[in-house]
């Protein structure tokens, strides 16, 4: 048990090492994250918005992207990720979509508010309904776009995920 909690607290410093070190080297924010499968690094990622201009290039996602590329599967169900802090709204949705088994983080989201990146907004947000959002949310042509997921479901070799 004791040796379990070392590697787990050796993976944390690494998300952590990564989040400090990114962050100062003009990446983006201080977040770091790894991926961890039978008790090896599989996939590392930082926080790249600044530096990537991508918004959807948080630590856990970079982590993820590089993990399913490394395994060749979109299944992480047998991985675990350690964050430097606690994820997002965006990251949790990619965290489940991928299956990871179970997350460890540092700083909790309120920490992180702190220094501003609070995403309280979005959890506010995902509550109202769609007519109340901040950016609308405007259904059109559903009957055209049902064509799509007719044609899925009727495909025969479908691979469901």
């Amino acid at each position: 048990m004791e040796n379990n909690q070392a590697k787990q607290e050796e993976f944390m410093r690494e998300a952590i090492r990564l989040s400090l070190e990114k962050m100062q080297e003009g990446y983006g924010g201080p977040f770091g994250s790894v991926i961890v499968r039978n008790g090896e690094i599989i996939a590392r990622g930082y926080n790249n918005v600044l530096h990537s201009h991508d918004p959807t290039a948080h630590a856990e996602m970079e982590a993820i992207r590089a993990a399913t590329q490394a395994l060749g599967t979109h299944d992480l169900s047998d991985c675990e990720l350690y964050a430097s802090s606690q994820p997002c709204p965006m990251c949790m949705g990619a965290i489940y979509w991928a299956r990871l088994k179970k997350v460890y983080f540092g700083n909790r989201h309120e920490d992180a508010a702190r220094i501003g990146f609070d995403d309280s907004f979005i959890y506010e947000e995902l509550e109202k309904p769609l007519e109340k959002r901040r950016i609308p949310m405007v259904q059109l042509l559903p009957e055209e776009a049902k064509v799509a997921f007719e044609a899925w479901e009727k495909k025969p070799d479908k691979q469901r995920y």
